[in-house]
């Protein structure tokens, strides 16, 4: 039964984790970590600031997990381990994903990086119908 204790510290450690680095900014989009959805990948400034937003929540739910197995060793009885255990990480997961939609939302504010111009369209007037010229020309 020690093992379902185990479950909660060893989710919570690695969540905390990344809460952790969220808050200090040491994740990239190239990583599997942090706040991935589409407002946050817009840019490595919008990926920055949602899991900056969000890494305090993710951590405290790290601890939640941590803390919930730990308690769930010291229980007397069997229930009292698995109530523990289950709590800990339904209260994990709720800050994970508290956490996820404040960072999603500090993300949007963040502007959409600019479209990058057409290929071979080097500093051309595009609008002036010049890139076309140039790209049936290439073709």
């Amino acid at each position: 039964m020690i093992a379902a204790a185990l479950v909660p510290i060893l989710l919570g450690v690695v969540v905390g984790w990344a809460g952790f680095l969220g808050l200090r900014e040491r994740l990239t989009r190239e990583s599997s970590m942090g706040v991935r959805t589409r407002a946050s990948m817009r840019s490595e400034e919008a990926f920055k600031l949602a899991n900056r937003v969000a890494g305090l929540p993710i951590l405290v739910g790290g601890a939640i997990g941590v803390l919930a197995g730990v308690a769930a060793i010291v229980m007397p009885t069997t229930a009292g381990l698995l109530a523990a255990a289950v709590a800990g990480v339904i209260g994990m997961f709720a800050l994970v994903i508290g956490g996820g939609l404040l960072g999603t939302r500090a993300a949007a504010t963040i502007p959409a990086p600019a479209p990058a111009a057409p290929a071979g369209c080097s500093g051309c007037a595009c609008g002036a119908g010049g890139c076309g010229v140039l790209q049936r020309a290439e073709n």
